[in-house]
């Protein structure tokens, strides 16, 4: 039905998760209205988020720095780390004020049916650091669904090996207060504080 420039911006943004074909429809149809100074604003802001955006190299959190700022602050707890998915499910957390340690983003969740196996997430990272960090906690907040469930499992049975007299190392999960199946990101700020403050060892 469209052709040239129009057709090809519709194609792109029914690429991006979530946005159907009518969506994307929409999606170019207002771009196409909107004044030039404000389509090249959101150009400007994707071009910059690919050249200046990068994964902090403790955590994975996403950092125009070699170091996310939740790495760089010293008022943080660094006894306390917390375990997420995606970089999304930090900003989530925060939003909640609850907790005051650090994180470690996996890169996503176990699920052999989509071909992600432990060895495709920063799991080897995750013990690196466990092993160099002073820790006493790590909170596993994956989400609750079959792969955040089956990945909290293998975290849980990995990282309780790693704990020592020497060192020990409480290993608990967020509370099962939001609905099976969501998505942190998606929970409100009171649900996931609650969450947190009522998390249990695993």
């Amino acid at each position: 039905m469209y052709e040239g420039p129009v057709a090809d911006l519709i194609t792109e943004l029914g690429r991006l998760p979530g946005v159907g074909p009518k969506s994307a429809q929409r999606l170019a149809f207002h771009l196409l209205a909107v004044d030039s100074a404000d389509a090249e604003r959101l150009a400007a802001s994707i071009r910059a988020i690919k050249e200046r955006v990068r994964f902090c190299s403790r955590c994975f959190n996403v950092s125009e720095l070699e170091q996310c700022r939740v790495c760089r602050d010293p008022r943080r707890d660094t006894s306390l780390l917390c375990v997420v998915e995606e970089p999304r499910d930090v900003l989530a957390i925060e939003r909640t004020g609850e907790f005051r340690g650090r994180y470690h983003v996996l890169g996503g969740a176990i699920s052999p049916i989509d071909g992600v196996g432990p060895d495709d997430l920063h799991i080897k990272q995750l013990a690196v650091r466990v092993g160099e960090e002073d820790i006493a906690e790590i909170v596993l907040a994956t989400n609750p669904n079959i792969e955040g469930e089956a990945t909290a499992s293998y975290l849980s049975r990995l990282l309780k090996v790693m704990s020592t007299e020497a060192q020990p190392l409480r290993v608990s999960r967020i509370a099962s207060g939001l609905p099976v199946g969501g998505d942190l990101e998606y929970a409100d700020e009171v649900t996931l504080g609650r969450a947190f403050a009522g998390r249990r060892a695993v």
